[in-house]
């Protein structure tokens, strides 16, 4: 098993920990905006594809005390950075977070690639090349005063991003925060659900996809961890297949009703749009 945290927005953590339960996961513990736990390479995939309400999945490889650039170099270089993904591999570091030492999150970065290619060059290997457009790999590092937490992202762009929305209104709604208010509200999936300002339909959408019990990555093409070394695509090809299947079953079991209203035609037009993107169109009535 991994250590794993789980990013998510601030006052959604212990909504995020009873997801997380029901997706199999033991003793998740809710820390500020995120969740840790530990997860087989299973039950990570499970949570990556079918979490409503995580932003995304990082593997936390070192927790350390990073008092300044050399604490910062040092615990890079001692991951074994070989073990998670090859040099071939395109990489980025996401830096986040300052301290009294450390005031640039650029120059955080800077010093955590140069650990992890220092590793690389160690052992005789090539350096792996850094993308900023198009990387394989995402190195996940969060910095609050002295204390920081090291890792490798599952995911790639943010969980909300779901596929079915390229397009939004003025003000959009963010999914993950649309599909924890649909929780927090007792709807059980059944009853009617009406949005009289459903602007771009993300609301709807996410109920539609609660109630056909619809994999939220489901229509994602990418996954970070498709690139680590101790990838096992059998074991995610099963998970897709069941999530795709249920997707399509589900659909059609659906026994609630969903009305979405709006003034701007146009947005309307968007939120048709976006709920057949999402494979819903039919469950979701918009009207002016």
């Amino acid at each position: 098993m991994n250590q794993y945290l789980a990013v998510t927005s601030n006052g959604m953590e212990n909504l995020l920990v009873e997801e997380l339960t029901k997706l199999g996961i033991e003793n998740a513990k809710p820390v500020q905006a995120g969740v840790k736990f530990k997860a087989t390479n299973e039950q990570i995939y499970r949570c990556c594809l079918w979490s409503r309400l995580a932003s995304r999945f990082v593997r936390v490889l070192s927790e350390f005390t990073c008092n300044d650039d050399m604490d910062l170099y040092l615990s890079t270089s001692s991951i074994n950075w070989v073990n998670q993904f090859h040099s071939s591999k395109r990489f980025v570091v996401d830096f986040n977070g300052t301290n009294r030492e450390i005031r640039n999150s650029q120059y955080g970065a800077m010093k955590v690639k140069d650990g992890i290619v220092d590793c690389f060059e160690k052992k005789g290997l090539p350096r792996p090349n850094i993308s900023k457009e198009r990387p394989d790999i995402r190195v996940h590092v969060r910095l609050h005063k002295d204390k920081a937490i090291l890792g490798v992202d599952m995911v790639g762009s943010g969980l909300h991003q779901r596929g079915y929305r390229p397009e939004s209104g003025r003000a959009p709604l963010r999914e993950t925060l649309a599909a924890a208010i649909i929780m927090r509200c007792g709807w059980d999936g059944h009853q009617p659900l009406l949005d009289p300002m459903c602007g771009s339909g993300t609301l709807l959408i996410e109920a539609a996809m609660m109630a056909a019990n619809m994999a939220p990555g489901v229509k994602r093409k990418q996954w970070c961890f498709e690139s680590l070394e101790d990838f096992e695509p059998d074991t995610w090809a099963e998970i897709k297949s069941e999530a795709n299947v249920q997707a399509r079953r589900g659909v059609k079991k659906v026994d609630a009703k969903f009305f979405g209203f709006d003034n701007d035609p146009k947005v309307l037009k968007v939120a048709q749009e976006n709920a057949r993107r999402a494979g819903v169109e039919e469950l979701i009535e918009f009207a002016q």
